[in-house]
């Protein structure tokens, strides 16, 4: 059986989707406090916040934090290409902040250094206008990051040295709390997670990137090619 809680949070998210889709709230749109929401609808704050929830899932909603709740612009479709480093979806916009860090952990792991070794994390922000589209974290050896960080029209930052293979892990999970507040989406809304090792020819790792990307508008494309004696070769 359905609980009057849930009903009432369902008939709440489905009377203000109808409001965004027939304009009555257009994209951008600021939406009545959470207070004033739950005044109209003669329910507990809880019960408006599980309400907004849902449309959050959706991507019809987005929350801001000390702003409030926005009704959110129409999706733009990232494309996430495997078997190579990606540049930025056209159209959107990216920020780049680079820190020196320390190797720990799971980044020793991914990166094949000892604990301590002296990397540069490059965090990278995809964008349209002021809405948050996808998350990038990418290491490197300090010593093979460029002295210059990247900007939009030159990233990623091409290798100073050949790379030999490019290993790919994809998963779908639920965002940690940093991710689903940088993107600004639900924590119930999946992410695709791609773990990215790229290796020279020397057999040394010379970038690891941990990207995330919202399930609600990220589509990965891998492709398999053939050569003339049927051989698979993929990228």
């Amino acid at each position: 059986m359905i609980s009057a809680v849930a009903s009432r949070r369902h008939v709440i998210a489905d009377d203000l989707r109808a409001q965004i889709s027939t304009g009555r709230f257009k994209a951008g749109d600021r939406l009545p406090s959470e207070a004033q929401l739950a005044a109209r609808y003669t329910v507990s704050t809880p019960t408006l916040r599980s309400a907004l929830a849902l449309l959050q899932a959706e991507g019809l909603v987005e929350k801001v934090h000390g702003k409030g709740n926005f009704v959110r612009l129409p999706l733009r479709t990232i494309k996430y290409i495997g078997g190579g480093l990606t540049p930025p979806t056209p159209a959107l916009q990216i920020s780049i902040r680079a820190t020196k860090i320390r190797a720990r952990g799971h980044l020793s792991t991914l990166l094949r250094v000892p604990a301590g070794s002296p990397l540069t994390e490059f965090h990278c922000l995809s964008h349209d206008d002021t809405s948050p589209h996808s998350l990038a974290r990418v290491y490197i050896p300090r010593d093979l990051a460029p002295a210059v960080i990247p900007d939009e029209s030159t990233w990623p930052a091409t290798m100073a040295t050949p790379l030999a293979e490019i290993e790919e892990r994809l998963c779908a999970r639920l965002p940690t709390p940093v991710e689903a507040a940088t993107l600004r989406i639900s924590p119930t809304l999946a992410v695709l997670a791609v773990t990215r090792v790229a290796t020279d020819t020397a057999g040394r790792v010379v970038e690891a990137a941990l990207l995330a990307l919202p399930g609600d508008r990220a589509e990965a494309v891998f492709a398999t090619h053939y050569t003339a004696d049927n051989r698979r070769v993929e990228r």
